[in-house]
């Protein structure tokens, strides 16, 4: 009787986070895929990267492309479409490169960035500025075809929809309708259509060969540049809302301001509608009561900013 090999065993307390996360069908639907393309791909070494967020990822070694990336979605997640097709379009150009994808099936193939030590181990701050900056400036392009995308004003008009219907946090809806009402302004003035990242923050910054950092993970949105610049400020925030915060935030925005050229206030909005947006989609993601509080100290703190 011969015994199957896998390619990889989880162990229990992983098993139990991936149905939580997910269900036991998405469970069972890895498990099928890692055996599937392990042989379609030629993969070995599977390391579980234990993110539990949109996707199961896994490093892995290839014959004929080397260290690589292995994300397994749920069947047409448009995750994964958006993702593939931003990769390709970038092409590699300061993003990592994309091998190949079952589009269908929910799965892609990425390059692993090495020794890929994320922006946020960098312990100086005007280091992490200097190196968002370099990687922003000149980066997006015009999509081939934008209308695969979702708009940056469809999900800010998504979760503000959503929020309206949520009887249990009234104080963060109306955070929402008014980050919703300064994104149609922006949209106004700012009106390229352009292929953004849409998560443009630290973890999702690399550090490749040769010192040189790398992007990853895009969502894959249209919109104009200005809405791929608060994520990362968004991801300066600490676990307490404090003065030097404050002071930290400021000191943040006002370097962006002349790196980027980007006036101030705009920053400062942009800034409060993806606090907003984000706050709102931890809400949908299933946060508590109990946490609401601090959720509005959150978007209460980003609104603040914009009266500097």
């Amino acid at each position: 009787m011969e015994v199957l090999k896998l390619s990889y065993r989880f162990k229990q307390e992983e098993i139990e986070n991936i149905i939580n996360h997910f269900d036991k069908n998405f469970y069972e639907k890895v498990l099928r895929d890692i055996e599937v393309y392990a042989e379609k791909w030629s993969l070995t070494s599977f390391q579980f990267i234990p993110s539990y967020s949109a996707n199961i990822v896994f490093t892995c070694f290839s014959e004929n492309l080397g260290s690589v990336v292995l994300k397994i979605g749920n069947s047409n997640s448009r995750e994964i479409f958006t993702e593939f097709n931003t990769l390709h379009e970038y092409d590699g150009r300061r993003f990592c490169r994309v091998f190949d994808a079952d589009i269908e099936n929910g799965v892609i193939l990425e390059e692993c960035i090495k020794p890929g030590i994320p922006l946020r181990d960098e312990s100086s701050l005007d280091k992490r500025l200097s190196v968002f900056s370099l990687l922003y400036k000149d980066l997006h392009q015009t999509p081939a075809n934008a209308e695969m995308y979702p708009t940056y004003t469809e999900w800010v008009d998504k979760i503000t929809k959503y929020m309206s219907q949520r009887q249990d946090c009234k104080e963060l809806y109306l955070f929402m309708k008014k980050a919703q009402d300064i994104c149609y302004s922006l949209s106004s003035m700012y009106k390229k259509r352009m292929l953004l990242h849409g998560d443009f923050h630290h973890d999702n910054i690399l550090l490749g060969n040769g010192e040189e950092y790398r992007i990853i993970d895009p969502k894959g949105v249209v919109g104009d540049p200005i809405f791929d610049v608060p994520r990362f400020i968004l991801n300066e925030f600490g676990d307490e809302i404090t003065p030097e915060l404050y002071e930290k935030i400021n000191y943040i925005i006002n370097v962006l301001e002349k790196s980027l050229d980007i006036p101030n206030k705009i920053i400062r909005e942009c800034l409060f509608v993806e606090t907003a947006m984000g706050i709102c989609w931890q809400v949908e993601d299933g946060s508590t009561p109990e946490e609401y509080d601090d959720l509005v100290k959150t978007v209460a703190f980003a609104e603040a900013t914009m009266d500097n």
